[in-house]
């Protein structure tokens, strides 16, 4: 390995780092606010305070959330300027002002409100301060979609020209901003940061529930999250073929890296469904490979004969790599169909009427509470992974993205990264645990209403 791939890896590691702590807590900001947007429409609609109760108790961790979701989103651009300069010299026409919207969103609607929401109930009345509640669940959505924008234009650009100076120039921004991934990735992206939420939601409540099993509120909160992963597991996996389908025709080298597939089958065999495999990329193929005979066929292209382009069919230098993006799918997958089994046994549990009172259940549960989280960020890692060794996909590699920094100036700030998120994510945790030990209780702490206004009416 020679010195621009050394550094070229502990960057990458260093933007890994961060990313996965920041987009965890941009998920949760995205499935809480709307959460919250939920809880507090329903106390206005039905007048019943058990959904103010519930509102405040998850305000105070939206609150934290927040504070430390900002702290984590300050390193990640830290990094973009001090690894990633030539990116931003190529393509900061295009980047920088699709990331300048998601600041405003971001900072000046979700930050704006937030403190309306947490201190203002008394003085603007329930309905205004419904109001910022949704300013601030609409700002995360639209946060989201400038930042998903921007990340979909560098997985398959469009609307740009390239300068004499080699310069990525904006040309047709409607074009840039929606561009062909970005539907399918902000419809996946959005329902994963729900999904992750809902099983944050349930598992947390669940154990509420193994030592309080009449809480109402807790039985409130763990209903509200099953229903969301019922409803929303099945739709995730119909978006997720279709966003894998696009996949195949825009970045068949990602789809061929996911499915481990070095050779193309012979015409008629059908593509295998690969279960187990340890890929190898220095001979090009598969150890201790498991598979089922046709069966990738019915996914990747809806019948059992079809095939897919195999890695041997594209430049070497251009393959991302393998054994990650290969793994890091089949978690994802994995995990998604447990939430998927979740939700269906707590529908049958619900027509039983059993819900809170099987405990294997809410053992599930527990187990099942970072599940949603842990399957974004394996979809994330095939994302980004897959478009190795691209930054703008086909057209920039990520070599050529790179600052000119040595190892030692990007291994000193890793380590500087790591003892400020131990630092801020242990308090955070810390508190998050504190404030999830025990469930909600009637006149939950938190911002109130005036006694006229008790029951949502002003």
């Amino acid at each position: 390995m020679d010195a621009v791939d050394s550094v070229l890896m502990v960057a990458r590691a260093q933007f890994a780092i961060t990313i996965s702590f920041h987009i965890v807590l941009a998920a949760l900001t995205v499935g809480l606010a709307n959460f919250l947007l939920v809880l507090e429409g329903l106390w206005l609609w039905r007048g019943s305070k058990i959904y103010l109760d519930v509102y405040r108790y998850w305000l105070k961790v939206f609150a934290l959330n927040v504070v430390v979701g900002t702290a984590s989103g300050l390193i990640l651009e830290y990094q973009f300027g001090l690894n990633w300069s030539r990116l931003s010299t190529q393509a900061g026409d295009i980047l920088g002002p699709l990331m300048f919207y998601e600041v405003l969103a971001a900072f000046f609607l979700e930050a704006g409100f937030l403190g309306i929401m947490l201190f203002g109930m008394k003085k603007v009345g329930p309905r205004l301060h419904f109001f910022a509640t949704c300013a601030v669940a609409i700002g995360s959505l639209i946060s989201a979609f400038w930042i998903l924008s921007a990340n979909s234009w560098m997985q398959t650009p469009a609307g740009y020209t390239v300068g004499a100076d080699g310069r990525f120039i904006a040309e047709n921004w409607w074009a840039i901003i929606f561009n062909p991934s970005f539907p399918f990735r902000l419809a996946h992206m959005t329902l994963a940061a729900f999904l992750g939420t809902a099983t944050l939601v349930a598992g947390v409540t669940a154990w509420q529930l193994m030592h309080q099993p009449q809480n109402p509120r807790a039985r409130l909160q763990f209903s509200m999250a099953l229903w969301m992963i019922a409803v929303l597991t099945p739709l995730q996996i119909v978006v997720g073929d279709l966003h894998g389908q696009h996949s195949l025709k825009v970045q068949p080298q990602k789809v061929a890296a996911i499915e481990g597939s070095w050779t193309r089958p012979p015409e008629g065999a059908g593509e295998p469904l690969r279960l187990f495999a340890i890929p190898d990329m220095a001979e090009h193929r598969n150890h201790w490979e498991v598979a089922i005979p046709r069966i990738g066929s019915l996914y990747l292209r809806h019948d059992l004969s079809g095939t897919i382009a195999a890695l041997d069919e594209f430049p070497a230098e251009d393959i991302p790599p393998v054994p990650a993006v290969f793994f890091a799918f089949r978690v994802m997958v994995g995990l998604g169909l447990l939430m998927l089994g979740q939700g269906l046994t707590s529908l049958v549990l619900r027509w039983r009427q059993r819900l809170y009172a099987a405990r294997w259940m809410l053992h599930s549960c527990v187990l099942l509470t970072p599940a949603g989280l842990l399957a974004m960020l394996s979809g994330w890692v095939v994302t980004e992974v897959g478009r190795q060794p691209f930054t703008v996909y086909g057209l920039l590699r990520t070599t050529d993205s790179l600052s000119s920094v040595s190892r030692q100036q990007v291994m000193g700030s890793i380590w500087m990264i790591l003892v400020f998120y131990l630092l801020i994510f242990g308090i955070g945790l810390w508190v998050l645990l504190r404030l999830l030990r025990e469930p909600p209780h009637e006149d939950e702490p938190g911002p109130q209403p005036t006694l006229a206004d008790e029951t949502g009416q002003s």
